[in-house]
C-alpha cells in the first residue's frame, strides 16, 4: 500500500510539473508573437549563426 501511495504521489508531481513547463512554453510563445508583432515581424534583427562557418 506504501508504494502505490509513493506512485500517486509521483504522478501528481509530474503532472504539475508538466502543467508548470506548458504555462511557461505558452507564456515564452505569446511574449515572442508580441514582440514579433511590434517590430513588424521576423528579419528586423540579423540572426546570430550558432556554429562558425569552417574556412
Amino acid at each position: 500500500m506504501f508504494e502505490y501511495e509513493l506512485q500517486q504521489i509521483r504522478s501528481a508531481e509530474l503532472i504539475r510539473e508538466a502543467e508548470q513547463y506548458r504555462r511557461v512554453r505558452a507564456a515564452r510563445r505569446a511574449r515572442r508573437e508580441e514582440r514579433d508583432t511590434e517590430h513588424g515581424g521576423h528579419g528586423e534583427r540579423p540572426r546570430r549563426l550558432r556554429f562558425l562557418r569552417a574556412a
